[in-house]
């Protein structure tokens, strides 16, 4: 019998909004620009501030289904190498959080942590997630920053900056050929 948290039952969401913010934070990074410019921090805000619950909804499934596809991509490339994704993954995510207490308040860390475990071991991380609730403004940072985490982890481990965000489009590019 499936599971609950089985991402066949998992809404999908936006992913390509949600990779598009990623892969905008991936290049400011890479650029050596650790802030976001001012310019960049408003119109975030003021493209969240649109959002109605539903599109809010969308773009948390999809960080969620980011997160899961990320995720599968990791277990596949350390199992292809005999080694437990989540032995290897989660320790280095935990400890790039902990450097980043304004983003990764302590008491996200764990919730943020269950949903790369939930989407290591084959688990909706959203739906693995929404059995506690919904989400709080605290960890709507640490969901974003999972994700770009992530992304970033896929990148430093493949030596390509572009490594995820091409990952997804690839993925997506094949979804509308179906």
């Amino acid at each position: 019998m499936p599971s609950p948290c089985d991402p066949q039952y998992a809404p999908v969401g936006d992913v390509g909004a949600v990779l598009m913010v990623i892969d905008s934070h991936l290049k400011a990074i890479y650029d050596g620009r650790s802030e976001q410019g001012a310019e960049q921090r408003a119109l975030t805000a003021h493209f969240t501030a649109s959002l109605d619950p539903v599109d809010l909804d969308d773009l948390l499934d999809g960080t969620c289904t980011l997160i899961y596809m990320f995720m599968t991509w990791l277990r596949k490339a350390h199992e292809s190498h005999g080694k437990d994704p989540v032995e290897y993954v989660v320790p280095s995510l935990v400890a790039a959080m902990r450097l980043m207490p304004k983003s990764f308040p302590p008491e996200v860390i764990p919730t943020m942590a269950g949903l790369v475990v939930a989407a290591g071991t084959g688990l909706s991380p959203g739906l693995w997630r929404r059995q506690y609730g919904y989400w709080t403004d605290e960890e709507m940072t640490g969901l974003e920053g999972t994700a770009l985490l992530l992304a970033e982890h896929i990148n430093r481990i493949t030596d390509d900056q572009d490594f995820a965000t091409r990952l997804i489009t690839e993925a997506l590019d094949g979804v509308g050929e179906h």
